[in-house]
């Protein structure tokens, strides 16, 4: 299972190459868009945190590993972190989203280009942005991977990453999470930022082998 996993974080993106370059040719294969529209919300509720955001998401995919290698990585302004920016940002698409729908009820390729639509246009406003800052600046206000960072603050009992003990704040995961967390502030404790989407990075770059799913 994680051998499948990892190769899944490694070539997914080409579900998304395929999605788009299929949907100019038929606009109904973009309604299969709303598996990833419902799968992060799934996991949350299955105490699972953003595991879909940093496992799962084919786009996700696309900006760990293509964007990275263009990415500016610089640290994401907090106006775009902040929950006044992520509520605005779901109320918007949200809007965009229901008109496109209700205007076409009736009219599956009609309905089908509203979702290839807003795949297409926030695909390349995550790319703009990480050109200017992290490559995964889109993740911080993306309206799924919020509404999922809601449902796993409230979820007490989810499955998350640990740091141990052994942890010598190094930095080394400071630099390296792509959400901005710094996993050394949770030492001997569960690392249960909302945001975290359990990309792993942390866990693969610390020296003392200090954080895992395990205390």
């Amino acid at each position: 299972m994680n051998n499948l996993l990892r190769v899944w974080k490694k070539y997914g993106y080409i579900l998304l190459l395929i999605f788009i370059v299929a949907g100019l040719f038929d606009k109904r294969i973009a309604l299969a868009a709303v598996i990833c529209m419902v799968g992060p919300l799934v996991f949350a509720f299955f105490n699972k945190g953003r595991f879909w955001c940093g496992n799962i998401c084919p786009r996700g995919s696309f900006f760990d590993n293509i964007i990275s290698k263009f990415s500016n990585n610089k640290p994401v302004p907090k106006l775009l972190k902040s929950n006044i920016f992520r509520v605005l940002v779901i109320i918007f698409l949200f809007y965009m989203f229901g008109s496109g729908i209700y205007k076409n009820w009736g009219n599956t390729a009609g309905i089908g280009m509203v979702f290839y639509r807003i795949i297409v246009v926030t695909t390349l406003v995550g790319i703009c942005l990480s050109f200017f800052y992290n490559y995964r600046s889109w993740c911080n206000f993306c309206p799924m991977g919020s509404m999922t960072a809601f449902i796993s603050y409230l979820k007490k009992d989810k499955e998350v990453l640990n740091v141990s003990s052994s942890c010598v704040s190094c930095r080394l995961c400071e630099k390296k999470c792509p959400m901005g967390i710094v996993p050394y502030n949770y030492k001997e404790n569960k690392l249960d930022h909302p945001d975290c989407i359990q990309c792993g990075k942390c866990m693969t770059c610390c020296p003392k082998n200090a954080i895992n799913y395990k205390l």
